[in-house]
């Protein structure tokens, strides 16, 4: 009998869907834009929208309207999807500073608090981008 090795199990990032997209900008190695819409978030990633599908493991960077800043880690996007609208497609924070990953976390952990309490009082799940800031680039 063949023994598997025991794999330590890991915490995912926590995650939230918003209820409405938010804006971003990818930003291609070659200075080339894409617009983008991101529908979900964690402080490992997220899951954004495209009309063209970029290939897996491409590096872009991504400007990210938070309040009235913006965050702009590097990224590798993963494999991408076919939906009916464009394309979803899943990413993976490569590089982040302290000062970004903190602004992260702390909108994470807002909007997982507004989600607790919606839940609690019954209105729809789905989460408003509290402090994304909706201009559009």
């Amino acid at each position: 009998m063949s023994q598997f090795p025991k794999r330590r199990l890991s915490t995912r990032a926590p995650r939230v869907s918003l209820r409405e997209t938010v804006p971003l900008t990818i930003h291609l190695e070659n200075g080339k834009q894409l617009p983008a819409k991101l529908h979900k978030l964690s402080i490992t990633g997220g899951l954004l929208e495209t009309v063209t599908y970029l290939e897996e493991r491409v590096r872009v960077g991504v400007t990210l309207p938070i309040g009235t800043s913006f965050v702009r880690p590097k990224a590798e996007m993963l494999f991408p999807m076919w939906s009916v609208n464009g394309y979803l497609q899943p990413f993976r924070f490569t590089g982040l500073w302290a000062e970004e990953r903190q602004v992260l976390e702390m909108e994470i952990a807002e909007l997982l608090k507004q989600s607790v309490t919606r839940s609690t009082t019954g209105l729809k799940a789905g989460l408003p981008p509290a402090r994304f800031n909706r201009q559009t680039f």
